[in-house]
């Protein structure tokens, strides 16, 4: 390798870097005071169409999520996405506004409360001066899991989903949602072989529209546990030999078709006073196929 030597000495930094492309700024005469300067955004005339969402996406921000497992409060990232509606009258919308809104949520704490959360929706609407405003907050959520015979504890996670809208005239609407992986064992393998049976890692995604009011627990806690109450059996983080014998037998004992996890699901959210409609699908990573297995259910509870 050749040595690197500076053989004289070296030029100022400002020489450097002319030296390397950059140049004086070019003088102009537009202003420079923002009471001065044009506001596009503004402007009113027919604009052809009214837009059903504007605004920005995949925004990282720092967020407190608090659960009904432990840890009962804990940091994570969250994903956002927050929107509004826009008329045909205007042109655009001041898309510096929506963060400096997520400024004033975080210096208020940053929770995934939902009434914060309706709280900050609904101020949304005023702040962008827009009929409807929407915001999507994804995150991944950590909680606690114990070994099944020896108790070593572990960090298991979840992938969490809020979306809350807010219409004038009309309200809120609060989906939530979880994606969970667990351990499904195929029934018919089980069936037609002599001995063992194939199993794989099965990824269920929920997502319910709730009544906040009627909440009786955390959602996530609830959404957790409809999906492995029905698998096969739940993963774990830890597992020694005790352990994972426990959680083979118990996948044996409890095989699970994508349709069955489904049905069964389905039919737990059904029972939850909180949720008024959902969707839920499983998703098998299957261990002797190439491709995966799915299943999906929508419903919407009748009218009482």
């Amino acid at each position: 390798m050749r040595e690197n030597r500076v053989t004289s000495k070296l030029p100022s930094k400002a020489e450097r870097h002319r030296l390397f492309g950059s140049v004086d700024p070019t003088p102009g005469d537009k202003p420079t005071l923002k009471e001065h300067m044009s506001d596009l955004q503004n402007e009113q005339r027919n604009y052809l169409f009214d837009i059903e969402q504007v605004g920005i996406a995949r925004v990282k921000h720092p967020i407190t999520v608090e659960a009904g497992l432990a840890p009962a409060s804990q940091v994570s990232i969250g994903t956002f996405k927050l929107t509004t509606s826009l008329n045909r009258e205007a042109k655009g919308i001041n898309m510096s506004r929506l963060t400096e809104h997520l400024e004033e949520y975080r210096q208020q704490g940053g929770t995934t409360d939902l009434a914060q959360l309706i709280r900050f929706t609904k101020g949304l609407t005023a702040r962008m001066n827009q009929e409807r405003a929407e915001l999507e907050l994804s995150f991944p959520w950590f909680y606690e899991r114990r070994s099944p015979m020896l108790g070593k504890t572990g960090l298991n996670h979840a992938e969490g989903l809020i979306r809350i809208s807010y219409e004038e005239g009309r309200g809120s609407c609060v989906v939530v949602g979880l994606t969970v992986a667990v351990t499904t064992l195929c029934p018919c393998s089980k069936e037609i072989s002599e001995y063992s049976a194939h199993n794989q890692r099965g990824v269920v995604t929920m997502e319910a529209h709730i009544d906040e009011l009627d909440m009786e627990q955390d959602w996530k806690v609830m959404l957790l546990n409809a999906a492995e109450s029905n698998a096969s059996a739940p993963l774990h983080p830890i597992l020694k030999r005790p352990d994972e014998k426990a959680v083979t037998e118990k996948a044996y004992e409890n095989p699970r078709f994508v349709e069955d996890m489904v049905r069964l699901i389905a039919a737990d959210l059904v029972e939850l006073k909180a949720v008024r409609a959902f969707t839920v699908e499983c998703r098998n990573e299957e261990s002797i196929h190439l491709h995966d297995a799915i299943a999906k259910i929508s419903y919407k509870k009748p009218r009482s």
